[in-house]
């Protein structure tokens, strides 16, 4: 048979029960950041080891200290490269819940798509690597390349145990390349390649004043508001064309070169959906580069508030956190 068919009649004939193994996996509340959903992470992370097991991927879950990690490898492409494919089974909290149109952990389709915490972040990627090695092992009994795949529970609240696993098995994990199994295709029909994605460094700033909450009639404009200190650090970081204006900032930023920029924007987009899509009155970033050259080459400075629960009353202590999302250099 020609290259794809056999796998494409395979995908089609099973098109059903995979669907059905994918609406259990997303029935999972496998909740990372919520103790009381420590059961159900652990759950799925042996749901995604029995579905390798099951297609002939040797498979075993390592604990940590936090939520499991999965690893399963194929190895038997003697001489040819292997490939590391990671992903996780973690989901964000579901809250709030009234804002759903469906239950969260209950798979829905609407307008041919399908709807549940974890579809499309991460458990619907992961488990789409996962059915395509099934489908090869099936069709071919064999792969093309050695596989590893490695799916972690803690994306979701920083992988605070990754880094230290990677370090104790770089052996067991040693690989030509690796798949992000955390990405999405460009557009319908249109599968996608991405080259990297971007970094992300945190840091917070605490500005502090008075040491009680003071009222505004009788002490405003005598004593600097921590609030209106911290706008006018915020309002220094960017200048009116959107460039960061942090000294040193783009040091280290790689130009794609013109052969890039001209393939982005032969893409099938258009900056109008885009807008929809973020719900914005209108779009805004960096001088001199497209919507796309933006958000895929070029670094951003971001504010995000800190939790409630960390800040004091507005008028003692402002605080918000620093998001630095960048290429590698």
């Amino acid at each position: 048979m020609p290259l794809a068919k056999d796998l494409d009649a395979y995908l089609s004939s099973n098109r059903d029960r995979a669907r059905d193994e994918l609406y259990d996996f997303l029935r999972i509340p496998s909740v990372s950041a919520r103790s009381e959903h420590n059961a159900d992470t652990a759950r799925a992370a042996d749901w995604v080891a029995d579905s390798m097991r099951k297609i002939g991927i040797k498979t075993t879950v390592h604990k940590t200290k936090g939520h499991p990690i999965v690893v399963g490898e194929w190895r038997g492409a003697l001489g040819a490269q292997t490939v590391l494919v990671y992903g996780h089974y973690d989901v964000q909290p579901a809250e709030p819940l009234e804002l759903w149109d469906s239950p969260p952990f209950e798979p829905t389709v609407r307008d041919g798509k399908i709807f549940a915490r974890g579809s499309v972040d991460d458990k619907g990627q992961l488990f789409l690597h996962v059915k395509a090695l099934q489908a090869h092992l099936a069709t071919r009994g064999k792969l093309p390349v050695n596989v590893i795949v490695l799916a972690e529970g803690e994306e979701e609240v920083g992988s605070e145990h990754l880094a230290n696993f990677i370090e104790a098995n770089q052996n067991l994990l040693a690989c030509d390349a690796v798949v992000i199994s955390d990405s999405s295709m460009f557009a319908p029909g249109l599968p996608s390649i991405l080259s990297s994605l971007r970094g992300l460094a945190y840091f917070q700033i605490d500005v502090v004043g008075p040491s009680v909450d003071l009222h505004s009639g009788s002490y405003g404009g005598a004593v600097m508001n921590p609030a209106m200190a911290l706008a006018r650090i915020l309002a220094t970081m960017h200048d009116a064309d959107g460039h960061i204006a942090i000294k040193g900032f783009y040091d280290d930023v790689r130009d794609w070169g013109a052969p890039a920029r001209d393939a982005i924007r032969k893409l099938p987009f258009e900056d109008e959906g885009f807008r929809a899509e973020t719900g914005s009155p209108s779009l805004f970033g960096e001088k001199g580069y497209s919507t796309l050259e933006r958000v895929w080459m070029r670094p951003t400075c971001e504010v995000k508030r800190p939790s409630q629960r960390s800040l004091l009353t507005q008028n003692q202590r402002a605080s918000l956190w620093i998001q630095i999302a960048c290429r590698p250099g």
